[in-house]
């Protein structure tokens, strides 16, 4: 399984990736990254001798950059392409260029707390219990269909920083147990449906959803 990772950051889901790639935890490869503007994440991808390309962001003309961005996407052929902190909404263009292939992974229960500052919101609102989100991209603000949930305590005293860390460390096994499954063909993008449970342990550990994942170890 190819994957694109698009980032606009320093790249540590992308990290998680390459590491779970590394110790076969994750069965596929990243075919490029690409960035809307010079994040550390194209440094990393290169440091790995992965293609690293930037499109910069056109706040001007979005459609035009939309459309570049997709070309620049399709011109490594991706099975799948995932939004590694990738702070952009994508367009109609690029979204119909890979229907049900665009996962995220958002850092809050989803449908709570959507948008940038989640984190900060879980705190505002007094929640105890907060975490992370991978779904399918659709032409919302982290409003597609959710793949797989893992639960982060909030912790008397958590700032906005602390959670947004120890919900990231659980992003980074979730993410890669989740793109391993649809690689195993354990999870089917078309449909939402699982057949499996994720192959992860840790990820596992801490599965809301979809009931059932957690339940037991891959044969």
């Amino acid at each position: 399984m190819k994957l694109a990772v698009l980032a606009s950051g320093r790249g540590s889901n992308l990290a998680a990736i390459l590491e779970a790639i590394d110790a076969g935890r994750l069965e596929g490869s990243v075919a490029a990254v690409i960035a809307d503007r010079d994040a550390p994440a194209l440094e990393r991808a290169r440091a790995r001798g992965l293609p690293a390309e930037q499109v910069p962001f056109r706040k001007a003309d979005r459609a035009a950059w939309d459309a570049d961005l997709a070309e620049a996407v399709a011109a490594h052929a991706p099975d799948v392409v995932v939004l590694a902190g990738f702070m952009r909404i994508l367009g109609e263009r690029f979204l119909k260029h890979f229907p049900k292939r665009i996962l995220n992974v958002h850092p809050s229960l989803l449908p709570a707390f959507p948008g940038a500052r989640a984190p900060q919101a879980a705190i505002d609102a007094g929640v105890r219990l907060s975490g992370c989100t991978v779904h399918l991209v659709d032409a919302g603000v982290d409003t597609g269909p959710i793949l797989a949930q893992a639960a982060v305590p909030v912790l008397p005293g958590d700032d906005a920083d602390r959670l947004h860390a120890r919900i990231q460390a659980v992003e980074h096994r979730l993410l890669p147990a989740v793109l391993d499954a649809i690689g195993r063909g354990q999870l089917d993008l078309s449909t939402h449906q699982w057949t499996g449970p994720l192959g992860d342990a840790d990820a596992r550990a801490a599965l809301l959803a979809p009931p059932g994942l957690a339940e037991r170890a891959p044969a």
